[in-house]
């Protein structure tokens, strides 16, 4: 992967993320309320449906940006190893990997986002600083695990 691909990779896969991410967040921030052991008016029901906005916009762009330049240099990487029959498998392999890489960044921001959104009350900031005074920074990659597993089950389909 040249410079020029990797720019490429770099900016449209970030720019891609952001506009899903932004787009959708309202309807994430209703999902995660529906979820929220409070219940979805106690959590805040339609109010501060931008809530944990800002996190999002932050981790959004270098979370896609990550998951295209890994997963298209893997693709890179394997082309010249692999038969053309092997092609689906190695396309599956590079979108695997670009999953575990971007979700170094996905996880933290996903935490801090939906803690937001089920607690408006709270803004990204005290949100961020109180998961790391109470649980540490391991507190961020809660659920890295069965995250990367989502992506990497969602990926093979």
């Amino acid at each position: 992967m040249d410079r020029r691909e990797f720019t490429a990779s770099l900016v449209a896969g970030g720019c891609a993320g952001m506009c899903v991410d932004l787009t959708l967040f309202p309807l994430d921030t209703i999902k995660t309320r529906l979820q929220s052991q409070q219940g979805f008016y106690k959590a805040g029901g339609f109010r501060g449906i931008y809530a944990g906005l800002p996190s999002a916009a932050i981790g959004s762009f270098p979370n896609a940006a990550v998951f295209f330049v890994t997963y298209e240099s893997t693709k890179s990487l394997f082309s010249g190893y692999s038969a053309t029959n092997l092609a689906p498998i190695t396309h599956m392999l590079a979108a695997s990997l670009g999953e575990i890489v971007a979700c170094l960044i996905r996880v933290p921001t996903e935490v801090v986002k939906q803690r937001t959104q089920a607690s408006p009350s709270l803004n990204t900031y005290r949100v961020l600083l109180n998961t790391l005074q109470e649980e540490g920074f391991r507190g961020l990659y809660r659920g890295y695990g069965s995250t990367v597993l989502r992506e990497n089950l969602l990926v093979a389909i």
